[in-house]
Formats: structure tokens, sequence, C-alpha cells
């Protein structure tokens, strides 16, 4: 669906309907809206430009007449080529045909709506994986950042495992959690999202098989379906992942490796208890399956940390560790970094270095000085401090207004709570209405198409006013749609 960055200037004499006809007319001709461009429904234009639809009809209409716009019932408004002008010229490439056949998949069409709905300032988030702005440290980014200006001589190109004074950083910041890894056994990503894009087109080959915790994060994305590879969900109880599935289904799966987060997972919050994370060890050892463990949560714990993760107790290679500043400080420094056995490691830093060459010099400097300097420790003691506000608040919201209707189990740490609608009723036009109302929901289906009754809510965005008043309006939109 395209987007709109324009509205009609209303104190202009040039007619509404008349600015709205030019305005898709040379985005036409200019070749913005290809042949075959489908436009958003009337209704929603009228809202995105702020006019009546009979205002956006007018406009529709006449377009329709000059050959530049064909409506038919059920399919839509389309961008066609049949007027004089247009169809004198060579025909354009049917640039939609290009993108139907990129090898990359879409975002499914609710994370599409997610990701553009996040930018209305008059939303209220309760869904956002992410630290809201009001817990930035900008104080402390300023001294950073004034740091950093002082030790740089020049932001060239990095080497392809990155800045060795960050690796060096992490090297000491991981062995606080019980992980050995030398600076050369460390990869500097963008993120934790492009360590699973690099493995997915490092390491695995067409055709292969992914486990998972079901639900997961990993069903939202088509990191590993793009690249021809197929996601197996496996079962989870309140301790984890359930691992005599993994035996039970290896075989038959022919599993490549394994997917987890075992600290405050994504999207139920479940804390894998140490037992569960040596059974996990064991049976994939057993299996020879290797473990991505993406840990990128594991510092946000509210009560007491977590037991060590995967990595720690591994001692034959098995787990690829994932971690990331983007939950704990800034998503927008995009600096997350794997450890892995060396020839892992020299692979996937060989194959991104002919993808992006190398992440952002500056931000690798910036994290270096957050984890040399002793910032980032006392920026987790306060961030755990106000996220574990944010949660009981959450939960005393959820308790006044949604207990008769809910259930959910209260995390002991990252951001989500995994909330279970008791009334039956259609999680789409739940989507919908809340929306309508102001509230950004993150459905259960896009992370498990069988999680038809779920929310993931998340306490670390919206402030406290808005977790209350986003609960209350969400409370009522159930009520409305309850049966």
């Amino acid at each position: 669906m395209i987007e709109l960055d324009w509205k009609p200037v209303k104190s202009s004499p040039i007619p509404l309907y008349i600015q709205i006809k030019d305005f898709i007319k040379e985005k036409i001709e200019t070749g913005e809206w290809t042949v075959g461009t489908k436009i958003p429904p009337q209704r929603t234009l009228a809202r995105a430009l702020g006019v009546n639809r009979s205002t956006v009809v007018a406009a529709v209409e006449e377009l329709i007449a000059e050959g530049l716009l064909e409506g038919k019932s059920g399919s839509g408004t389309k961008v066609i080529n049949n007027t004089w002008s247009l169809m004198t010229s060579a025909p354009p490439p049917d640039w939609n045909s290009y993108v139907q056949a990129g090898i990359h998949q879409p975002n499914l069409p609710t994370i599409q709506e997610i990701n553009k709905a996040e930018f209305d300032p008059n939303i209220i988030r309760l869904g956002t994986g992410e630290l809201s702005p009001d817990l930035f440290p900008r104080e402390m980014m300023k001294q950073i950042i004034n740091r950093v200006s002082d030790r740089i001589d020049s932001l060239g190109y990095e080497e392809p495992k990155g800045l060795l004074f960050l690796r060096e950083q992490l090297s000491k910041y991981l062995k606080t959690n019980g992980i050995e890894a030398s600076p050369s056994s460390i990869l500097i990503v963008s993120g934790a999202l492009q360590a699973l894009q690099l493995i997915s087109i490092a390491l695995l080959k067409r055709g292969s098989t992914i486990f998972l915790e079901k639900p997961s994060y990993l069903y939202s994305l088509h990191v590993f379906q793009s690249a021809g590879m197929r996601l197996f969900g496996l079962p989870l109880d309140e301790n984890g992942v359930l691992t005599k599935t993994i035996t039970q289904q290896k075989k038959r799966q022919n599993a490549s490796l394994f997917y987890t987060i075992p600290s405050f997972h994504n999207p139920t919050g479940i804390l894998m208890s140490e037992e569960r994370r040596r059974e996990l060890i064991n049976v994939c050892e057993q299996e020879r399956l290797p473990i991505i463990e993406d840990d990128v949560y594991r510092e946000l714990w509210l009560d007491s940390p977590p037991p060590l993760p995967l990595k720690a107790i591994d001692k034959n290679g098995l787990v690829l560790y994932l971690g990331s500043m983007s939950k704990t400080l800034s998503p927008g420094l995009r600096i997350g970094w794997i450890v892995g056995p060396k020839p892992v490691i020299e692979r996937l830093a060989d194959i991104k270095m002919q993808t992006d060459y190398g992440s952002s010099s500056l931000s690798q400097w910036v994290a270096a000085e957050w984890l040399s300097s002793g910032f980032y420790h006392q920026h987790l003691e306060e961030v755990r401090k106000k996220l574990k506000i944010r949660r009981e608040a959450m939960n005393d919201s959820l308790q006044k207004h949604l207990a008769d209707s809910a259930t959910w189990s209260v995390p002991k740490g990252g951001f989500y709570i995994w909330l279970r609608l008791l009334p039956s009723l259609s999680i789409r036009e739940l989507f919908e209405k809340a929306l309508e109302r102001g509230i950004l929901l993150n459905p259960g289906i896009v992370y498990d198409q069988h999680a038809t009754h779920y929310l993931r809510l998340s306490y670390s965005y919206a402030s406290l006013t808005d977790l209350d008043k986003g609960i209350f309006r969400l409370s009522e939109v159930i009520r409305q749609l309850i049966p």
C-alpha cells in the first residue's frame, strides 16, 4: 500500500477535489505511482487527507474518466495506462511484477500496519518492544559522545569483525555473564536481526528446517523463510522449551539448528530455568543440533539475575550467542554481536563485508565507550528500576480493567506480558477497533498463527499515564466486541 506525504491546502481557491486529482496525476506522470499500483480505499484516503469521502470520490471519478485509474469491485482502484499521452510513449516497466518476484518475502500485513502506525504521535503504543524515550540517558550520552570525539582520528571502515577496541570491551563484559570469548571470536553486527540474516545466508542451505519455540518473535519475520527454509515450532511451558520434543522431532524434521530466546522470551516473557537450560544443552549435544541463543533481553531482569546463558555452559562450541544494545540502550545505535567458533565468525564476517562493509564506525566507538567507561552498568541499573515500576503499573491496570476478561503471568524481566483474552472475539477486529481508538496492539497471531486469543503487551514504551489510559480503552473495545 502506498503512503501519502501530502495534504490539500484548504485555504486555497482551487477546489479540494482538483488539488487531490492533480496530486495523484502528478504521482502517476512522474512514474512514482507506476501502472498496476493500488491506491488506498476512498475512506482511507479521505481520512489521511483530512477531507470528506465525497471529495475523494469526485477526484477519483475524474481520474477514471481520464483513463489514469481503474476501479473494480472487490479489487480496489489501480493505476492504468489508458490515456493518449501515456499510450503514445513506450509502455513503462511493470514494477509491480518485479516487486512480487523479489526473493525476500514481504512483512506480514499486520506487521506492516504496526510499523507505519508506530510513527503516529497520537498513538498509544501498547505493544512496542523498545525503551521509552523517557528512559534514554541523554546526559550520559552527551558525555560519551564528548569522550569519543577525543578518541577518533578518522571514521574509515573497520576490520571485518568490527572495531577491535569494542570487541575487547565486549570480551570483558561477556565474562561477567560467564562467557569466555576472545575478541577474535566476536563479530560486530548491526543488531541481532542482521546476525540472523547473516546466519541464514552463510551457514544454512535451502530446504533447511529451523526449530524454535512456539510462539516466537521469529515468526513475525521472514528471514529464514526468504532464504528457502522452514520454521518448525516446539511447545513451551513455564520453564521454557520442552526439550523432549527436540529428540522426538529432530530426525523426522531433519532440523539444522534450534533458535531460542531463553531470557524473558519474546513474546511470552518466559524465563528458561537453569535446569531446563542444562537439559537443552545436553539434548542438543546428543542430537548434534547447533543453538542460536538470542539473549538481547538478558540484562533487563527486574527481580533477580537470570541463570547463566546457554553459551556459558557450552563447552563444545555448540552455541552461537547473540547480544545487542538495541533493547538496553538505543535501537538507533544498531550495535549487536555474535559470539561463536572462530571458523563460523570468520565466515559470517566475510559475508557481512560483502553486504554492508561493516557496521557504523561511529556507533562502534560509542558502544565501546559505554562499556569501557562503566556508564553502561550504571545505565542498566537505572533502567531496571524504571522498568520494574512500569511492569507494576501495567499489572495494576490490567487487574483494574481486564481481570474479568483476560489472564496473564507477571514476567520476571524483559518488556512483555503475554495476555490471553477469555471472550471469544476476532483478534483482527480488536486490532482495527483499538487502532481507531488510538491504541496500537501486537496481536498474538504474528508470533503464532494459532494464538488467536493472545496479545503481546509491552510496558517498556508508553508513559505511565498512557499505559493506564491505553489498558482502559482496550477494555472498552473488548467489551464492545464481546458477542
